[in-house]
């Protein structure tokens, strides 16, 4: 079978396996690798879990899996091990404005977390903030409201910023406060 696009490389494999949960008691699970590329082929294509190809396992495993592993906290180890074996010296910086689904905009309210829900003039959105290298891989992920504005959000994203690094910024981040902490972590701000 030969390895499409979405799908992880050998190498990738090798660094993801060992941090994945392996519960090997039951019915036979189907493969992690199998499922983890139909995880990232849905998040690649944007289609929705039902259409994920049988190559990769039923739709519902894969996202039962995703949903399951979200809770454990898998993704976030995942991201993390992926952030540390980044080794290059460019890194951007930026936001993207996402509209909430109507079903979210009707969830628990007074639990103190929004679940990154905002009012803003297109309704209730969302803000994904991202620090990324040089090939466009995430490095650091912030989700907040809509209403937040890029630069609140650079602080805490420029906390993977090593020396020598350049970070490449729209004017979204232009603040004396970002230059001042690439300047401290002996980094170049390339902000218009």
């Amino acid at each position: 079978m030969t390895r499409r696009r979405y799908e992880l490389t050998d190498h990738e494999w090798s660094i993801l396996s060992p941090l994945l949960p392996n519960k090997p008691r039951g019915v036979p699970r189907v493969d992690d690798r199998r499922v983890l590329n139909g995880i990232l082929w849905r998040f690649r294509t944007g289609s929705p879990w039902a259409e994920i190809p049988e190559r990769y396992g039923p739709p519902t495993t894969c996202y039962n899996r995703f949903v399951r592993w979200r809770k454990a906290g898998v993704w976030d180890r995942l991201l993390e091990a992926v952030s540390e074996a980044y080794d290059g010296d460019i890194v951007m910086i930026d936001s993207t404005c996402v509209r909430v689904h109507q079903h979210a905009a009707t969830g628990k309210k007074g639990d103190g977390d929004d679940g990154g829900m905002g009012r803003s003039r297109g309704g209730l959105t969302s803000k994904i903030h991202a620090l990324v290298d040089a090939e466009g891989r995430p490095v650091t992920l912030r989700l907040t409201g809509g209403q937040i504005a890029n630069c609140t959000e650079a602080d805490a994203l420029t906390d993977e910023l090593g020396e020598g690094d350049i970070l490449l910024a729209d004017k979204g981040y232009d603040s004396n406060a970002i230059r001042a902490k690439a300047a401290e972590r002996k980094a170049w701000a390339n902000i218009p």
